[in-house]
Parts: structure tokens; C-alpha cells; sequence
């Protein structure tokens, strides 16, 4: 039997679960890695193993990506070929593993999407499953969803979605306030989907009902839903007091700094970053479609077109890539560097219970890391123990 390549990563900033490591090592055996450390490298893991010096670059985890829905012009409603060019697109950023997002449609349609995104996921392990961002969403929080598409959760529709998914479905965004709300939340957790509370008017007893019947994310928190009030602090109060995780779009247009601060202090590790990515990601400015909705971007914001130019439209996604929010979180939002990439890595494998495997730089893991600069921009990504496209971290200067 072949024994597998072995490569040992040095004088790196090595970013852990737990600290920083630097100087720190990394060892790998094929697709996994055997050691971490700090310092010195010990013989076993330094003999007979190509070694890459980083030169003090930081060494991550891959990112993973709960919310995303295209990139590089391409948007994931559209299938297999725009799937592909979009997380090729992300992964350059450093996103190694990540949810495919679909927006509303009918019904019929929706099941067609569905049926064509699970086919390539199965095929694809870069791809963790699905995510269904409506249509079971409400007409006051919409965003960019069309409103005649929208409709209350019943359950024949839900079951349609769900089977078309074939397993690969595992995170459906709902609003627990409609008809069936509270039903379709405990129908998702009884198939082994995660309830998301999003796009939604619910108050604070609602949305805590919702978490109590299972109910355990929300969807670009403070985005798409009512607000925070000292008197009725709805679906942001109830997840703190449920303890649920909190995606954040730390792009500084959906959110201010000061506010992914907040969302950090009453959700302590309970904070994933996410891009909610449309197809201008890593694209120039100008026009695209989201959803069927005419979107222009400027200056990498995107929002929808009005009739009237001086009135700005409701923002449609973004233009992010999960190594900015991290960048963003520790330089501008001041987040601590284990605390930011664990956001992007950690907290959103735990939800989706692939910790063992993924999001985290620990032994035993799969080889899944990204290399960048002190200032963050990636410089390379390895995806099971190989390099995910052209770039190599530069020998350093002698």
C-alpha cells in the first residue's frame, strides 16, 4: 500500500480553536492532518516530509459558508454549471466547504431547483448540503423575494421540497409568525433540516417558540426581520435567551461594526459569519438579477433598481467573500483572531455537525486551510490535502 504524501507547514501564524501558534507546524499525511504545533517541529513529523515555509503567513481553516448564493457572475438557481463557477469563485477566498442557497420561486420551480442542486451536490464534497431561503417568508420582511411567490408553509409543499432534496437539503429559512409556522419548524427537525428564523415579522414570543420547538439559526441576523426594541426585543432577544446560532454579514453595509459587537456579546461563540453572496461576487460593478428583480452594483453594494434613482433600492444580497469578513472582523469590528475565524469555520461546522472533519486546524481533521498574508488577502487554498487551484505560498526570501 502507497504511503500517503507527507507535508509539514513551519513559521506560520497557525490559527487553532484555542490560540494562536506562531511560530507554529502543521502535519499532514495525505488528506489529513496528523500534528499541530508550536516552535520546533518534532522529528517524526519532520522527516521525510515536504516542507513549506510560510514565512510568517497565517494559516486557517477552511471557511465554510452556510449562506451563499453565486458568484463570478454565475447565480446557483441557474444549476450545475453556474453551482460550479460559483463556489470555484468563493473558494479562491478561502471557502473550502459551504451550504448552496436557493432563492423563492413556485413551487413547481423550486422543486425543479432543488432536484438539480442536490443531483450536483451529491457529487460534489465541497458542498455541504442545501439551503432554502423561501418561499415560506413574510411579505412585510421580504427583501429581495418576490411577494406573489410567497406563501404560508403548508405541509404538502414543504414534504414536495424536502423529498426533491433528496437528503440534501439542510437548512430551510422560514417565518415561524404564517399559518403552520411553528408546524413546519418541528416537521424540518423532524427530517433532519435546520430551522432558520428569518425574513420575518415575529415578535419575541413567537420567534422563542420557534426555537423551542427546534428551531436553530437565524438568517443574517438583524436583516430581514423586525427590529430589536427595549420593550419587545422579537426574534434577535429570543435567540439569545434560546442560545441559537446567528449568521452575520460583516460586510459593513448590512451590518455596522458596532453591531456585530453586540451580536458577539449576547451570542459569545454563537456568531457565524456568512457572505449571502449573489452573482456580482468577485465580478465587476453593474446589473445583474437576483431573484427576477433587476440589481445594481456600485461601489461592490448591491441593491435592487427603483423607478426613481434618487431613491436607493433594498439591499439584494451582497458582494462579500468570507476572508474579507474575517478581515473585517478583527480590523474593523475588533474581534480576537481565534474568536473571527472560528465564525467562519468552527461555529458553522458545529451546527452542521461536521466538526469531527471540518472547521478547525486540529489532528485528525481533513486538510482543509488556507494560507494568507499578515493583512488577510488568501494566497493559496488546499482542499483535502491538495491544492485547490494554481497558486503555491511563495518560498520565502533569502
Amino acid at each position: 500500500m502507497t504511503e500517503p504524501t507527507r507535508t509539514v507547514f513551519t513559521d506560520a501564524m497557525v490559527v487553532t480553536a484555542d490560540a494562536v501558534f506562531a511560530p507554529g507546524w502543521v502535519a499532514l499525511a495525505g488528506d489529513r492532518i496528523v500534528g499541530v504545533g508550536e516552535r520546533q517541529v518534532p522529528a517524526e513529523f519532520a522527516d521525510g516530509a515536504t516542507n513549506i515555509e510560510l514565512a510568517g503567513r497565517w494559516l486557517l481553516p477552511g471557511f465554510i459558508d452556510l449562506h451563499v448564493h453565486g458568484a463570478a457572475g454565475a447565480t446557483f438557481d441557474a444549476g450545475a454549471a453556474d453551482i460550479a463557477a460559483g463556489l470555484a469563485a468563493h473558494r479562491r477566498h478561502g471557502t473550502t466547504r459551504s451550504l448552496v442557497s436557493l432563492v423563492t420561486a413556485s413551487i413547481p420551480e423550486l422543486v425543479s431547483r432543488v432536484s438539480a442542486a442536490a443531483a450536483y451536490a451529491a457529487g460534489d464534497p465541497h458542498v455541504l448540503g442545501l439551503h432554502l431561503e423561501g418561499p415560506f417568508l413574510s411579505e412585510l420582511r421580504r427583501g429581495v423575494h418576490d411577494p406573489a411567490l410567497l406563501r404560508a408553509p403548508e405541509p404538502a409543499a414543504l414534504e414536495q421540497l424536502l423529498v426533491a432534496g433528496d437528503g440534501q437539503v439542510r437548512v430551510l429559512t422560514l417565518a415561524p409568525e404564517l399559518d403552520g409556522g411553528l408546524t413546519a419548524v418541528r416537521f424540518c427537525v423532524s427530517s433532519g433540516v435546520h430551522a432558520a428564523v428569518g425574513h420575518s415579522d415575529a415578535d419575541y414570543p413567537t420567534a422563542l417558540a420557534a426555537f423551542e420547538a427546534g428551531a436553530d439559526l437565524v438568517t443574517h441576523a438583524f436583516n430581514g426581520m423586525r427590529p430589536l426594541h427595549h420593550r419587545d426585543p422579537a426574534i434577535i432577544g429570543a435567540a439569545m435567551d434560546a442560545g441559537v446560532v446567528l449568521e452575520a454579514i460583516n460586510d459593513g453595509v448590512h451590518l455596522h461594526p458596532a453591531t456585530v459587537r453586540l451580536l458577539r456579546s449576547i451570542a459569545p461563540g454563537r456568531v457565524a459569519l456568512v457572505t449571502d453572496a449573489m452573482a456580482a461576487a468577485g465580478a465587476a460593478d453593474g446589473d445583474y438579477s437576483l431573484a427576477g428583480f433587476d440589481v445594481r452594483v456600485s461601489d461592490g453594494g448591491a441593491r435592487l433598481v427603483t423607478d426613481d434613482p434618487a431613491v436607493p433600492g433594498s439591499i439584494a444580497g451582497s458582494t462579500l467573500t468570507m476572508d474579507v469578513a474575517v478581515r473585517r472582523a478583527v480590523q474593523d469590528v475588533g474581534l480576537p483572531v481565534v474568536e473571527a475565524v472560528a465564525a467562519a469555520s468552527l461555529v458553522p461546522a458545529r451546527l452542521l455537525g461536521v466538526e469531527r472533519d471540518h472547521g478547525s486546524i486540529a489532528q485528525g481533521r481533513i486538510a482543509d486551510l488556507v494560507v494568507a498574508d499578515p493583512d488577510w488577502s488568501v494566497e493559496a487554498v488546499m482542499v483535502g490535502g491538495k491544492w485547490a487551484d494554481e497558486r503555491r505560498p511563495e518560498p520565502p526570501a533569502r
